[in-house]
């Protein structure tokens, strides 16, 4: 379920929007195509409260005996509140994913590669997915030696009647506000979990479709 995504905007876009200070921002540049295992921007509080804009990994470690972990890059709506694996991240480390279009596959052999984004003035407007972080320590080869990386997932819920027409099952959950972002950063966990719904379809389009597995913005 949507394995790949876009960040085509510019560092100090993401900063005006989520209210991130200059010397609080890494270096980042657009990235056209982010893959599970792709180090991608994430917003989150600091440890002093502040926010911050950094690189994490993308997809969290699900131990396997005998093989390297496997990355588990989204959490359902129905299971964040449920499991132990993903329920202290959702109570304490929530975070915000900037995302600029998020593609899903139709058809096999070859795919067809559908890329979804928000509607705007622009041709592809800043948003967030709910995003969920952690700190594994564990190897992530197998066999490898362990290591220390803070990764992150972000949320999903069923689709709306856009993304359904490519993938009936799951799409991510959009922030497209400031007070969303907010919210989901510094709500309640029953506040933070109101937002937890399809972005309404009107507000979206597809913007590309075919073979490449870039958006060519």
């Amino acid at each position: 379920m949507c394995n790949l995504y876009s960040m085509t905007s510019t560092r100090e876009a993401i900063g005006k929007l989520f209210s991130v200070s200059g010397n609080r921002m890494a270096s980042i540049e657009p990235k056209s195509a982010i893959f599970p295992s792709n180090d991608a921007p994430v917003v989150r509080p600091a440890d002093d409260g502040e926010r911050e804009l950094i690189e994490l990994s993308w997809g969290f470690m699900l131990p396997q005996k005998g093989l390297a972990p496997k990355r588990v890059t989204s959490v359902r709506d129905d299971k964040v509140r449920l499991s132990s694996f993903w329920r202290g991240r959702f109570n304490e480390r929530r975070c915000l994913v900037p995302v600029t279009s998020f593609s899903q596959p139709k058809a096999r052999s070859p795919a067809r590669w559908h890329w979804f984004a928000l509607k705007g003035d622009e041709p592809r407007p800043l948003s967030a997915f709910a995003g969920i972080w952690r700190s594994f320590s564990c190897p992530i080869k197998k066999e490898g030696e362990a290591v220390t990386i803070d990764v992150f997932a972000f949320m999903t819920v069923r689709p709306n009647k856009l993304v359904a027409t490519v993938h009936p099952s799951r799409m991510p959950v959009i922030l497209a506000s400031p007070e969303a972002s907010d919210v989901w950063l510094n709500g309640t966990q029953d506040k933070a979990f109101e937002l937890v719904r399809s972005y309404p379809a009107d507000f979206m389009e597809i913007v590309q479709a075919g073979s490449n597995r870039k958006d060519l913005c």
